[in-house]
């Protein structure tokens, strides 16, 4: 490599025009080297007696190799492109060009030999360390399988207590051997005046864990009742402020005390393990009793955030205490075996014992879950929500906890401690992500609110619609919110670390599937599109949900064009979680495609109507030519538009029924939408007085009437006009507007019974052109035969 470094630096000293080049291609293939080199020093530290901890820097170090490879390949691509640009300009060789010509053509042809090697190189590279960390955790993961698969002796036989015996007096000499080393370790720091600085750790610990702990508590509750508004943005603030202050100082104080101990040289080198599980198990523990605090609330039920009576919240409480020292006690017994150097049966008891309390602490949460819900149920005076994810997951605790019983029993020690203690982890999680949930929930929306002060402030500063700022706040909330819960996946599963599929390889061999022409369908595949399935359908219906509860009423669209989007959107995840399932059995889109290409002949003859419908639904939803909350005449029937789906369109009429017309009468026919260009409606009303009134009194009394009647609009003006004058009789016709065509027929009715009211008491005669009868060659003609004057003569009849 170093040859060809020199021999490149030669080459393009010889070559002004290239030398441009030079550090680019210098740097990367130094870089390749330096990758290479930590490559090398990966790979012979590996080996399956690492612990998880250097596993998981090595796995580390593979990545950035790789992640280094590929950044250094796609800088001799841009390279190589470059030369490859040079060497087009100059053309094919011609015979007799200048020597000029020719060294440059010869020095492109070693940088395009040279770039091409370490491409090929950096790309092997990167392949190398992709594999060597894939196999660094397959080696984890195997360990993982091979712990949780160890099987010893039941604790409820002899084969169990007679080794734990046996070797008993030597792990006591271990373990008074291992305490001995802690005391012989104090005395000395002490001899070597280590003792301020131990002094001063403690000090500072009991003063964070007490007075400023109290303090901060204190001052949190008076900022948040002083300073927040009265919202819900109270209790889920001051929950998370006493959760952040209820984990964190009780942490800072521990490694205060740790700090202390270890400045002043009073840490044995056999403790210093433990000293770091105590820092650990100090934060977990905190963070147990401060969610339960924060959540619990048993003294502030006001404050509460989660829907407990209060003697739940009193039952509940202790059992957080008990939950953060379970969680102590644990670590520091697994950190005290293994930093002693314990025996295997007293290394198998310590998980025992170790198991049998987290059961006994998750068979208490159980049996206090199922007494509240059991009196919630005897109440039953409000209602409680569905409660099927409540029962879902206390059904799979049991079934946990019972597994973790008979696995204990059994003898798999190991296996059964960890599926008590993740029972006890998942619930941590699933506390801490609510909390996070409701409090960012509250925040942004408070923050963002459209009345809010930065509503007002990029309203009045910027001229932003103070809607866009609820529609920021409501978005923001989600996207952290889904963030929250992919951090909450993450933490629940790693216990379990990255390759779960491993611990149970063996079963996954026992089924190879049936594959039917190129598609292999294995129970398991069903399975996994099943869930698949579930999934997709649940994130749909959360959508779904979140679009029309929150996001689509902060928007400034109307109730049409938020139902359009709505449907919209179902329908496209719908169809997205139905490709996902397939694509999850196997099944590729080209596939997808190939089967609904059969399936179309019979689509198009025999759902022809349904499809017709489905695909008018969709131009109603986006050309929207009736939308809902219009008022639309359909033949004779007339009513409000109430909901628009794919296949059909529900009208609600003046009985209060439901009218359902299919979405292609919409299309294909007339319909009349009268809300569609304008909202407002019309009032008509025509009527006559005889010849010889007062028509400018009558236009007053007309006017006056729609002046007083509150339904009428001053904007389009009401006006009155003289129709026609016949038969003796003056016709007026007038008109008016309200403010939407459902108020037409109620105000007109009231203006009808003011006007008869109104103007015969002012001697007006109100009504029609009357009819008259003509008779037909005979007598008499004309007022004679007016419907009610004079009756005709009985013995006249119109002739043949």
């Amino acid at each position: 490599m170093l040859r060809r470094l020199l021999l490149l630096c030669l080459v393009l000293l010889a070559a002004p025009a290239a030398a441009q080049d030079v550090d680019p291609i210098i740097a990367s293939i130094k870089a390749l080297d330096q990758a290479s080199a930590d490559y090398q020093s990966i790979d012979s530290a590996f080996n399956e007696r690492a612990t998880s901890s250097q596993a998981d820097t090595m796995k580390d170090r593979a990545a950035a190799v790789k992640q280094s490879a590929a950044d250094q390949v796609s800088t001799l691509q841009d390279q190589l492109q470059l030369v490859d640009a040079r060497a087009a300009q100059l053309g094919p060789v011609a015979p007799g060009e200048t020597p000029d010509i020719t060294a440059q053509r010869k020095l492109l042809t070693q940088q395009q030999s040279m770039i091409g090697s370490a491409i090929k190189r950096g790309k092997l590279l990167g392949t190398e360390a992709d594999q060597l960390a894939t196999e660094i955790g397959q080696t984890q993961a195997d360990a993982f399988s091979e712990k949780m698969s160890e099987r010893v002796a039941s604790p409820l036989g002899r084969q169990f207590w007679g080794p734990l015996i046996r070797y008993l007096p030597r792990d006591i000499r271990r373990l008074s051997a291992f305490f001995a080393a802690e005391g012989d370790a104090i005395v000395q720091g002490t001899k070597t005046g280590g003792v301020p600085a131990a002094l001063l750790g403690l000090v500072l610990g009991l003063g964070l864990i007490g007075p400023a702990r109290l303090a901060l508590r204190s001052a949190g509750r008076r900022y948040v009742i002083e300073r927040v508004p009265g919202s819900r943005i109270r209790r889920s603030g001051l929950a998370l402020w006493l959760t952040i202050v209820g984990t964190l100082v009780p942490a800072l104080a521990a490694v205060s005390l740790i700090t202390g101990l270890r400045a002043g040289g009073m840490i044995a080198q056999t403790w210093d393990a433990l000293a770091t599980h105590f820092e650990i198990a100090s934060l977990i523990a905190a963070l147990i009793s401060a969610l339960g605090g924060a959540l619990l609330q048993r003294r502030q039920p006001s404050w509460r955030l989660i829907g407990i009576t209060d003697e739940t919240a009193h039952r509940l409480r202790p059992l957080t205490f008990a939950a953060s020292a379970v969680t102590m006690l644990s670590v520091l017994l697994v950190a005290v075996r293994d930093g002693m150097g314990a025996s295997g049966p007293a290394q198998a008891a310590v998980d025992a014992v170790t198991a049998l309390l987290y059961i006994g602490l998750v068979l208490g949460i159980l049996l206090s879950g199922a007494r509240a819900r059991a009196q919630l149920i005897r109440e039953a005076d409000e209602d409680r929500g569905d409660q099927s994810i409540m029962a879902f997951l206390s059904l799979a605790a049991w079934g946990v906890l019972i597994l973790s019983a008979i696995s204990l029993l059994t003898g798999y020690v190991a296996f059964s401690y960890f599926l008590a203690r993740f029972v006890i982890w998942m619930a941590v999680v699933a506390a801490t992500l609510y909390l996070l949930l409701v409090a960012v929930d509250d925040i942004c929306t408070t923050v963002f609110d459209r009345d809010g002060r930065v509503a007002n402030a990029f309203h009045h500063g910027f001229g932003v619609r103070r809607s866009l700022v609820d529609q920021f706040g409501v978005t923001l909330s989600a996207l952290l919110r889904l963030l929250l819960i992919l951090l909450a996946i993450g933490m629940v599963s790693r216990p379990f670390g990255s390759d779960v599929p491993s611990l149970f390889s063996q079963i996954a061999t026992i089924a190879q599937g049936v594959t039917i022409g190129q598609v292999t369908i294995s129970p398991g595949a069903i399975l996994r599109a099943a869930a698949v399935l579930a999934a997709g359908l649940f994130v749909v219906r959360g959508i779904q949900k979140w679009l029309v509860n929150r996001y689509l009423p902060a928007t400034e669209l109307d109730a049409g064009a938020r139902n359009s989007i709505a449907m919209v959107a179902r329908y496209t995840g719908l169809i997205l979680a139905v490709l996902w399932a397939l694509a999850s059995l196997g099944i590729g889109i080209e596939r997808i495609a190939l089967l609904l290409s059969a399936l179309s002949v019979g689509i198009g003859f025999g759902l022809q109507a349904i499809t017709q419908n489905f695909v008018s639904g969709l131009i109603l939803l986006a050309e929207r030519p009736v939308k809902i909350g219009d008022w639309v005449r359909i033949g004779d029937q007339e009513g409000d538009v109430k909901r628009i789906s794919v296949r059909a369109t529900e009208i609600q009429i003046a009985d209060r029924s439901t009218l359902i017309v299919p979405n292609s009468e919409l299309i294909t026919k007339s319909i009349v939408n009268k809300t569609l260009a304008d909202p407002l409606g019309r009032i008509q009303l025509q009527f006559s007085v005889p010849l010889g009134s007062d028509v400018d009194e009558v236009q007053r009394m007309v006017m006056d009437i729609y002046e007083r009647q509150g339904a009428v609009l001053d904007d389009p003006k009401p006006s009155l006009f003289i129709d026609s004058i016949a038969d003796g009789r003056i016709n007026f016709n007038g008109f008016a507007f309200v403010n939407s065509p459902r108020a037409v027929y109620g105000t007109r009715s009231d203006i009808w019974f003011r006007l008869l009211s109104e103007l015969p008491k002012a001697g007006i005669e109100l009504g029609t052109t009357p009819q008259q009868v003509q008779w037909i060659n005979g007598v008499p003609t004309g007022a004679e035969g007016i419907i009610g004057d004079e009756a005709p003569d009985p013995t006249l009849h119109p002739k043949d």
